[in-house]
């Protein structure tokens, strides 16, 4: 079984940068492809950036092109998200995804494991 556990959201002024990051346990992850995905209020968990576990490539969603980069640390078992330039408009909670076997990086149905979610904020 594999934990996600995020932190690293909080309140911040547009324009400004965080970095998430998501730790898991009970099982090695540099094999699982692992993403980022948002859920603001009213509206439908969305994909965010995602990572490969066969090759390292990475994927994202052009809503934050440009802006966000995913990365991983295989030793750490962890994987980020740093968040730049962010907008009023990025203000979600932010999950944590992780999948051994996936077609579709940016399909969250594809997606075996998540996190509890940070909140993120962006004033104005």
């Amino acid at each position: 079984q594999v934990q996600l556990v995020e932190s690293g959201g909080g309140l911040v002024q547009a324009g400004g940068s965080l970095r998430l990051s998501c730790a898991a346990s009970g099982r090695t992850l540099n094999r699982y492809s692992m993403a980022w995905f948002r859920q603001a209020p009213g509206k439908e968990r969305e994909f965010v950036r995602a990572i490969s576990g066969s090759d390292g490539r990475t994927y994202y969603a052009d809503s934050v092109k440009g802006r966000f980069t995913i990365f991983r640390d295989n030793a750490a078992n962890t994987v980020y998200l740093q968040m730049e330039n962010l907008k009023p408009e990025d203000t979600a909670v932010y999950y944590c995804a992780a999948s051994q076997s996936i077609t579709d990086h940016s399909s969250k149905n594809q997606y075996n494991y998540w996190g509890q979610g940070t909140q993120v904020t962006v004033s104005s």
